[in-house]
């Protein structure tokens, strides 16, 4: 294979699986081990905790209101800590920390895109995002537009992400819990889809808040355990620990060079708008800024989630680093031929197991899955709320629907979500999960982020100009990566694809700006220029957070 397309591929696995490429590649590794009773027993204690939160929940949880946004009255520092908990998924522990093990100072590119969204969120989304809408990001699309077919598009682009994305976790969880108990990937499945459906269904919003929470406070002492683990390993030589690491590492000083990975301008700003974009038009992200009460205190979510985000990929830094000293040339954690034993995606695992043995590996273990059911049960409190919400109470069925029949609707959404979630997880186990997560990216930020972002900040956007933008965002981004190297290359066994990087976000996302741009100037209907000029209101109700139905 090229050296420039194992880059591609690495690129593909290490930003958007979470934690299952390990799961997957482990099997050897699960063969040759016990169960891991620490293992077992966090993770049950966390199921346990979670589910008598459920209870707790479900007693406070009648509204629509609370249902979707647990009433508005999560507090901005709770809300903070949920939404990293949300955000950081097993992606950022096991693959950033393999890709600065395996591809060097690069790696930073990623860790850097990923915050760099946060300020944007807190400085240009998160006050009007919660001011304009009620529970999801399509509200502030239709704010003022034609609020049938945006909100028919809007949402089934929505539903598409959540889907993919969703498929992605879901497989990651069940092989996680395949590895742990040793389970038929079948059986793990179920059992992930089940407490994912009883999270979201009888607990709504408030359930779902603090199953993040307690991961993200979970996820984040386990960091801190291994990095105070390390310093002590080093001596406390923040130094050493690099200096170690160029020299043992095969690349030497190039280890800390930019280059290593991503050789070309392209492929740079390719991974960069991905990360940007895709996080930023993420529903089950934006929804988290409606459960708080007012813009204020969105902004201070944002603040809070953005400083948690920041500290832990800080830690992930010296992690990926240190690894290379302790992990590279060490025999216990590889096979006969040199290779890294359970795959690339193993490295902090075995970090985890060197530093404190099969107690701490058992701990961080369980980490892992709690991290990808936080990230599971938001998801499906947004593709439920996209369904009961956007599609029904606001759009099919507005004339007859009631705030009783909406929740009816989001718990019998989040059943069918969980149940066909279980059907394609079970279908696509040996299936490239890479492609999958990858369309849910593109998805979002070449549809979700363009039409969010202009609905908000220009006051030139009409009904014509999204609805072509958003048909051409996913048309475009979905089109190459069909002609892309995930599937020419990878499955269709071609030597090189039609278009060359693993995301397209570098051609569709700006393909959809400029057309919506394009035929929204295009546009002198009598619609686009009400359209045009009801951008003054929408400023004046951004500015007193007067939502668009109740100024009506």
């Amino acid at each position: 294979m090229p050296k420039n397309r194992l880059r591609a591929v690495s690129s593909g696995l290490l930003l958007v699986l979470p934690g299952p490429v390990f799961c997957a590649a482990a099997s050897a590794t699960a063969e040759q081990q016990s169960l891991n009773l620490t293992a077992i027993i966090t993770f049950l204690a966390f199921v346990l905790i979670t589910l008598l939160i459920t209870w707790w929940a479900a007693r406070r949880t009648h509204s629509r209101k609370e249902f979707y946004a647990a009433g508005g009255n999560i507090p901005a520092w709770q809300n903070g800590i949920a939404i990293s908990g949300d955000f950081l998924s097993a992606a950022t522990f096991l693959g950033m920390t393999s890709l600065l093990y395996f591809n060097g100072i690069d790696g930073l590119l990623l860790i850097v895109g990923v915050i760099a969204t946060w300020p944007i969120i807190l400085f240009m989304i998160a006050e009007r995002l919660r001011n304009l809408g009620r529970y999801t990001f399509i509200d502030v699309i239709a704010f003022r537009l034609a609020a049938r077919p945006i909100k028919i598009v809007a949402a089934l682009s929505s539903l598409a992400v959540v889907v993919f994305y969703l498929l992605g976790q879901l497989v990651g969880a069940g092989k996680l819990i395949q590895l742990l108990f040793g389970l038929d990937y079948v059986y793990a499945v179920v059992l992930v889809s089940t407490l994912m459906i009883l999270y979201v269904t009888f607990g709504g919003m408030l359930a779902t808040t603090w199953v993040q929470f307690i991961k993200a406070l979970v996820l984040i002492f386990g960091g801190s355990v291994i990095a105070a683990l390390l310093l002590i390993e080093f001596q406390f030589d923040i130094g050493r620990i690099f200096q170690d690491a160029i020299a043992v590492h095969p690349m030497r000083s190039d280890l800390l060079a930019p280059g290593g990975w991503l050789s070309d301008p392209i492929s740079v700003l390719s991974v960069g708008l991905t990360s940007l974009l895709g996080f930023i038009g993420l529903p089950h992200i934006l929804m988290r800024i409606f459960t708080v009460k007012d813009a204020r205190a969105a902004r201070q979510s944002a603040f809070y989630a953005i400083s948690i985000i920041a500290y832990f990929n800080f830690i992930i830094i010296f992690i990926g680093f240190a690894a290379v000293s302790l992990i590279m040339f060490n025999p216990d954690y590889h096979d006969a031929g040199g290779r890294l034993i359970g795959g690339r995606n193993m490295v902090v695992l075995h970090l985890t197991h060197y530093l404190g043995g099969d107690v701490l590996l058992g701990f961080i273990s369980a980490v892992a899955f709690a991290t990808i059911l936080a990230v599971v049960s938001g998801l499906i409190l947004a593709g439920a709320a996209t369904i009961a919400h956007d599609l029904y109470a606001d759009t099919l069925g507005k004339s007859t629907a009631t705030e009783a029949s909406e929740v009816l609707v989001s718990r019998l959404s989040v059943l069918g979500i969980g149940l066909l979630s279980s059907a394609l997880g079970i279908a696509f186990e040996h299936q490239n999960i890479v492609f999958i997560v990858t369309m849910a990216l593109a998805i979002a930020g070449s549809v979700n982020a363009p039409i969010l972002i202009l609905s908000m900040y220009w006051p030139g956007l009409t009904t014509r100009g999204a609805l072509a933008g958003a048909i051409v965002g996913l048309v475009s981004s979905i089109g190459l990566i069909i002609v892309g190297p995930q599937i020419m290359v990878d499955i269709m066994g071609m030597e090189r694809a039609l278009f060359p990087y693993v995301y397209p976000t570098i051609v569709s996302a700006p393909l959809a700006f400029f057309i919506i741009w394009l035929v929204s100037i295009s546009d002198n209907s009598a619609r686009a220029r009400k359209e045009r000029a009801a951008y003054t209101r929408q400023l004046v109700c951004s500015e007193l957070g007067i939502a668009n139905d109740e100024l009506r």
